[in-house]
């Protein structure tokens, strides 16, 4: 039970999912507060777990809301024309890390999903709170 539960705090900490050849996620981490104090997770190099997948979804509320419909692979495999469910959102996101938005971070228990300038706000604002 005890590794459940240190499992589990893992996965809470304060992290950013990012892309390390992103020019946008390399500018917003060059962004940050200096103390932040983020665990970094390059879902490249090291491509996210069924279990923090998990989690995202719980603090976001869906998989579709941790989708990226701008990745180019959505538009080459013509995935906009077609009714994508929870599970096949799960699935692309699972099999490929160009479809999983970012950056995401999570901070305080809280999901900040892409990088629109309102979500990037809101992250430094988290910061301010941490």
């Amino acid at each position: 039970m005890n590794f459940l539960c240190t499992k589990k705090l893992q996965l809470i900490m304060n992290k950013i999912y990012y892309l390390a050849s992103c020019d946008t996620c390399r500018k917003i981490i060059k962004s940050l507060p200096k103390d932040h104090n983020l665990e970094f997770h390059d879902i490249k190099q090291d491509p996210i777990t069924v279990e923090e997948l998990e989690q995202m979804r719980e603090l976001s509320g869906s998989y579709e809301a941790l989708f990226s419909k701008k990745a180019v692979l959505y538009k080459s495999m013509d995935l906009k024309n077609k009714s994508l469910t929870e599970d096949d959102y799960k699935k692309y996101i699972l099999e490929h890390y160009t479809f999983l938005s970012r950056p995401v971070f999570i901070i305080n228990d809280k999901i900040y999903i892409g990088n629109t300038q309102q979500n990037m706000h809101q992250v430094m604002l988290a910061f301010a709170n941490v």
